[in-house]
């Protein structure tokens, strides 16, 4: 006899009729008892490349042991991983993007061949996490997204440090202000084992997104990956989802317009990255949820920024769970009407209910409350004009202007910018144009973090000078920057049209982005555009290209 929970699963191990099927099982390991349970798959984003999944394996492994406990069946498989940081300001980069589609489709996959009663997804770096509630979304099977965790920040002369300051001094290295001797100490120390970046870059920002979006289970979730408490917490996700397969809790019930609307507002309290943007369009289409780029800048307005995390602020992730984390800041979105707390969790409680269990740590300055903000609204604002008709994204969290207006300067790809900047070639009051980097053009988004941290790391261009793409900014990215250009280059979208010296003009306040060039002078130098060539004009990159949609609408497939 079958137990309660097992559904998807009947036609695939019940009966004589399957035998065979089981005994390809038991030749695995599996008992004659084990495939009379819930079979509940395991999708792990695992790999040695890279600090954010190499510990992958052991979650794995105390994830089986609860749901073993809680009367499931764990059945693991891989699906692939992307390091965004390794592969930043080289052509690999482009693969990054690319890897959430193809996540989302491996686990969809596997999940639907198998018939699995239920489906935790374990993920790490940035693309992960959405990938698996994409995945999720399709099936609609009770299941949860479970994050690794974060990494320790690194110690270099007794201060925090993180794969920021990496990235920063390497612009400081080519600009003569630290040795050989200076980068190869912040290299050696920024990454002190497994977990992801450390900052409310976009790795944190979407599992504090899953939290609060109600498909990972909050607090639990956000245990620092080498923590002392990460086993049992992980062994507590499985009992969770086994309560939610019997309970036949699914992804529908969990992720609604309304648990979206949180956590826009999460990752605007938060400063959260502007790859959430991005992902959360992805993941309310996979829904079936009407979600534009416009609500964000709604939302984002009327939510004031509230965490001091880097790299808007001082603290990281690990500091900001041993605040309260995602529970806490849950409590302060709801008890100040920024968040509707009647949303349903994996766990079977409300958001409220979950909140409701928030325990502050006393004096902890990393979480303020919304009576004394950091800043009056959130992190995240969207810009409109003749430059950007579909919209781009700006992250305003770590930026204290509000208007700039300068000349064009004009890079075709990401490394001509880069040189530039290295080179000294740039001018305060230049903005920095870096297009075919799109959805299409890249393909795959890439994100400029080479770029903004070498101007960031430059005291005199990063309070003067403005950038902007049709790629994408990585969450650690600083500084006065606009993502997700729409229409693209590519497409003969108006970036294409940008020429060096032109005037562009920024106006935060105004929500706009102004190329200062007449709409007839634009019609004419786009009249007979033709895109570059392909860079990969076969397998999966053309497979995206022919496929991916504006990234005004999620960048999907």
């Amino acid at each position: 006899m079958t137990v309660q929970g097992k559904r998807q699963s009947i036609p695939m191990t019940e009966g004589p009729s399957r035998a065979a099927a089981r005994s390809y099982l038991r030749g695995v390991g599996y008992s004659k008892e084990d495939l009379h349970k819930p079979i509940i798959g395991i999708a792990n984003t695992w790999t040695e490349i890279g600090t954010c999944n190499v510990h992958l394996r052991d979650v794995a492994e105390a994830l089986k042991e609860g749901i073993r406990e809680a009367g499931g069946t764990p059945m693991e498989f891989n699906t692939i991983t992307i390091s965004d940081g390794i592969t930043m300001g080289t052509q690999g980069m482009k693969a990054s993007l690319v890897s959430r589609e193809v996540i989302a489709d491996s686990i969809e996959l596997v999940a639907r061949g198998n018939l699995f009663d239920g489906l935790v997804g374990i993920g790490g770096c940035d693309k992960n996490m959405p990938g698996i509630i994409m995945a999720l979304c399709r099936l609609d099977i009770p299941g949860l997204m479970l994050y690794g965790g974060s990494i320790a920040p690194g110690k270099l002369n007794g201060v925090d440090i993180t794969i920021q300051n990496v990235f920063e001094g390497i612009g400081s290295h080519a600009a003569g202000r630290i040795d050989d001797a200076g980068l190869e100490a912040l290299e050696a120390n920024a990454c002190p084992g497994a977990g992801s970046c450390g900052g409310q870059f976009t790795a944190n920002t979407m599992a504090m997104s899953g939290e609060i979006l109600g498909i990972s289970p909050i607090y639990l979730s956000g245990v620092p990956a080498t923590s002392k408490d990460k086993r049992e917490a992980t062994r507590e996700a499985g009992r969770i989802l086994m309560d939610a397969v019997r309970a036949n809790r699914r992804p529908s019930q969990i992720i609604t317009r309304k648990s979206i609307e949180n956590t826009i507002a999460s990752v605007a309290a938060s400063g959260g990255s502007t790859n959430a943007v991005l992902h959360l369009i992805a993941i309310a289409r996979e829904m079936g949820i009407p979600l534009s780029i416009d609500d964000f800048d709604v939302i984002s307005k009327r939510t004031p920024f509230i965490c001091d995390l880097t790299p808007a602020g001082k603290f990281v992730a690990s500091d900001y769970q041993a605040a309260g984390g995602s529970r806490l800041l849950a409590k302060r979105l709801i008890d100040a009407g920024h968040a509707d707390g009647s949303t349903l969790t994996i766990s079977g409680r409300t958001l409220a209910e979950e909140a409701a269990l928030a325990v502050e740590t006393p004096g902890q300055v990393v979480i303020h409350t919304f009576d004394n903000p950091i800043k009056p609204t959130g992190g995240l604002v969207i810009l409109k004009g003749n430059l950007a008709p579909e919209g781009c994204v700006m992250k305003v969290a770590a930026a204290n202007r509000v208007d700039h207006r300068g000349p064009a300067r004009v890079f075709e790809c990401e490394e001509d910018c880069f040189a530039a900047v290295q080179a000294a070639q740039i001018n305060p009051g230049d903005v920095l144009v870096i297009r075919y980097e799109g959805p299409k053009g890249g393909p795959g988004m890439r994100e400029m973090l080479q770029v903004t941290a070498a101007v960031s790391s430059n005291a005199e261009l990063s309070a003067h000078v403005a950038l902007l793409t049709d790629g994408r900014f990585s969450g650690a990215t600083r500084g006065f920057t606009a993502g997700h250009v729409a229409p693209e280059a590519f497409v003969g979208g108006p970036i294409a049209a940008v020429q060096e010296g032109d005037i562009i003009h920024f106006d935060i306040p105004n929500r706009k982005l102004t190329l200062e060039v007449s709409d007839e002078e634009i019609a004419i130098r786009l009249k007979g555009f033709t895109p570059p060539a392909l860079r990969w004009p076969k397998g999966v990159f053309r497979k995206y290209v022919d496929r991916v949609t504006s990234a005004s609408e999620g960048a999907t497939t």
